[in-house]
Formats: structure tokens, C-alpha cells, sequence
């Protein structure tokens, strides 16, 4: 098969494709990154030794769709866990150590407040954050320890969706500076006040 003739079975092909992705993605720009990269790789394929373009062309899209949604949860949990770096004071840190710091911390109450219940939010903190053992986060949040391990899959579940909760600017300021007095001097009776007012408003 010539280049011509593989351009013209891709166009036929490319809504079906470009469907396929969309679906996976979620989102038109990305889904139309992954066909122009099938388009590449078609190219490049041994076209001849290929029984079904259709089904081949459709497998590579909805494998590199996975691919970019797996990629995207893994960068979502980073995201939330890159203020577990080690402690440091303030007065430690060069100019720019601080501000890629101030921003994962930034970036992590943001996603926080925004993808998790407080109660999620509470012992996914205490759990990935600062390693606590699930009876420990059981007995502060007085709640059973089964409760909190599934709180805590729940959690990792929903830092990798697209929901969104509103949350007040003020929450996010008071969270910021908790996760930062946390992360760099050790201190978490802040963000433990913080977490526990959470459950109470949730309960009220």
C-alpha cells in the first residue's frame, strides 16, 4: 500500500478515530493530538502486513487514548503529592527552591479542596501526606479503621477524575498555609485543625 492510498483510508477512517479518542479523553484538543500521532505511526507501520487497517488504526487509537488518560492520573497524583518534600526552614531555600514549592503547594490545595470530600480529603492528607497508620487516622478522625482505608482508595479514585467542587478562596488560603507550616517546619496542628473543621461542617 502507497502513501496515497494509506492518507486516503486514513481521512475515511479519521472521524470514527477521532470519536474513539474523544471518548477516552474527554476532550477534543488531546483527541485530536492522538489521531494526528496514529497518523504519524501509520506511516512508519508496515502497511502491506497490516490484514485490517480499520481495527489496526482503531486499536492504536484506543491504546495511545489509555495511555494519555493514565498519564494524566499519574501527573494528577504527583501533583497533590509533590508538597511531601522533606522539610525545610524557611530560611533554607534559595528564592527558586521556594517558589517551585509554594506552587506544588498551591497546586495541590487547589485539587485538595476541589476533587475531595473532607472526609476523603482528611485521610488521604494524613495518609500519603505524612504516612500515618490507618488506626492512628481512625482514632483522630474517630472513625473505624476499614473506613479510613477506604476513604483513602476513594480519594486516590477521585484525584484522577474531572469533578469539581466550588471551595472559597479563604479555604484555599488557610489550607496553603497549613500545608506549608506541615511540610516545612514540621507543625500539623494547623492542618489538623483545619481537616477536623472540615468533617464538622460536613456533619452539620
Amino acid at each position: 500500500m502507497n502513501l496515497d492510498q494509506a492518507a486516503t483510508d486514513f481521512v475515511v477512517l479519521r472521524p470514527r478515530l477521532f470519536g474513539i479518542a474523544c471518548r477516552i479523553v474527554g476532550n477534543a484538543p488531546d483527541a485530536e493530538d492522538i489521531v494526528q500521532d496514529v497518523w504519524l505511526r501509520w506511516q512508519r507501520t508496515d502497511r502491506p502486513a497490516v490484514v485490517d487497517p480499520a481495527a489496526f488504526l482503531a486499536t492504536a487509537t484506543t491504546r495511545l487514548a489509555i495511555n494519555l488518560v493514565r498519564c494524566a492520573r499519574r501527573r494528577h497524583e504527583t501533583y497533590v503529592a509533590s508538597w511531601q518534600f522533606e522539610e525545610h526552614a524557611a530560611d533554607d531555600a534559595d528564592p527558586h527552591t521556594r517558589a517551585e514549592q509554594d506552587e506544588s503547594i498551591d497546586r495541590a490545595a487547589r485539587m485538595l479542596l476541589e476533587r475531595l470530600s473532607p472526609a476523603e480529603r482528611a485521610t488521604y492528607v494524613l495518609r500519603e501526606g505524612f504516612e500515618y497508620p490507618y488506626r492512628q487516622i481512625a482514632d483522630m478522625l474517630r472513625i473505624e479503621a476499614p473506613n479510613a482505608r477506604q476513604l483513602v482508595k476513594r480519594a486516590r479514585d477521585r484525584l484522577s477524575s474531572d469533578r469539581r467542587h466550588p471551595y472559597s478562596p479563604a479555604a484555599h488560603d488557610q489550607l496553603v498555609r497549613a500545608l506549608a507550616s506541615a511540610s516545612r517546619a514540621g507543625d500539623l496542628s494547623d492542618l489538623k485543625e483545619f481537616l477536623t473543621a472540615g468533617l464538622a461542617e460536613q456533619a452539620a
